[in-house]
């Protein structure tokens, strides 16, 4: 890394609960000076896990794609969404359409997925009146943490993901795969690791094995990596699962996560897991025209429940694909 470049920023400041603030003065050309600070910018990131810069007065969805690209480069295509997002350019989304009373808890994006993204990017264009931060926790503290003999566990067996794709809940076919063509939908599981159903009122029910726990592809580090208690039922609000199970039952539900053995996971385990995380989060709230830059494997996030209008865009960059990350059978239909 060069001196250079660390010497030309400000210095990061680091306050308890909160995550490392850069503060810079609103550069003219934004882009410019995303890529070329671009060295100290990631140089932050791997030391501290995530950097949110302020300053640099972000306003427009074209000049943050332009700044994304510049820090992380070609972004990901978003598959296997959970939740249907809107497209503002190649590879820039919004934040996860979800009731904005409803926190989504700490995760790490796509860990479900064969190939997931090295690093997330955030940009605010509008602030919330309030709440709405997108809080990170370390992932390396959150598994040293955890009860010793449930860690052990899931490393042992993985985790599970359950999904079943509906009209009504969650995102569709076309959202998730890119596509609703039957063959096609088949292709993409088989190629990633997902046993597939089609029901026959042509929903599509799905299930993968995934490792809980990763190696930083970069320091080697052991990571709690998963969406394990994010993705789980026990997480839901109760009227909402309530209603979810009354409607589609509970093998019917658009998401769900068991052991890696099958089992259900309780709901003193997912609280727990989520309460963990909780002791483990920093946050800060929204500023239009803050960037955030997240290590995905080593930095879990969050989206915490606002009032007002909230406008955050999202990328996904550089694609990981750990050894480690277990198969299943090849997918079947029926």
């Amino acid at each position: 890394m060069s001196s250079s470049f660390l010497a030309a920023l400000p210095e990061v400041e680091l306050h308890p609960g909160k995550p490392p603030i850069l503060h810079v003065d609103a550069p003219g050309d934004a882009p410019a000076w995303a890529a070329d600070n671009r060295e100290a910018l990631r140089g932050q990131v791997a030391q501290h896990g995530a950097l949110l810069v302020r300053g640099l007065g972000l306003r427009a969805a074209e000049q943050v794609g332009a700044v994304f690209r510049g820090l992380g480069g070609e972004p990901m295509e978003d598959r296997e969404a959970f939740a249907p997002r809107q497209v503002h350019g190649p590879g820039l989304y919004s934040s996860s359409t979800w009731p904005a009373n409803q926190p989504m808890c700490m995760h790490h994006e796509l860990s479900y997925r064969l190939e997931f993204p090295g690093l997330m990017l955030f940009a605010c264009l509008s602030a919330p009146g309030q709440g709405g931060a997108t809080a990170v926790a370390d992932a390396e503290r959150v598994l040293e943490a955890l009860p010793a003999a449930l860690t052990e566990r899931f490393e042992r067996e993985g985790w599970l993901l359950t999904r079943s794709y509906n009209d009504e809940i969650g995102a569709s076919l076309t959202e998730s795969f890119g596509t609703d063509d039957h063959a096609a939908i088949e292709r993409y599981c088989r190629d990633h690791a997902i046993d597939f159903t089609w029901e026959p009122d042509g929903s599509l029910r799905t299930r993968q094995h995934r490792d809980a726990v990763v190696r930083h592809p970069v320091t080697g580090r052991r990571c709690w990596f998963n969406q394990i208690a994010f993705l789980n039922e026990w997480t839901l609000a109760p009227e909402v699962r309530e209603y979810l199970v009354d409607v589609y039952g509970e093998d019917g539900l658009p998401f769900n996560t068991r052991f890696g053995d099958g089992s259900p996971i309780g709901e003193d385990v997912v609280q727990l897991i989520n309460a963990t995380y909780e002791d483990h989060t920093r946050r800060e709230p929204w500023q239009a025209g803050d960037l955030l830059l997240v290590d995905n494997v080593r930095t879990a996030h969050s989206r915490e429940a606002f009032t007002g209008e909230r406008e955050v865009l999202v990328a996904m960059a550089e694609p990981q694909r750990s050894a480690e990350r277990r198969r299943t059978p090849e997918g079947g239909r029926r």
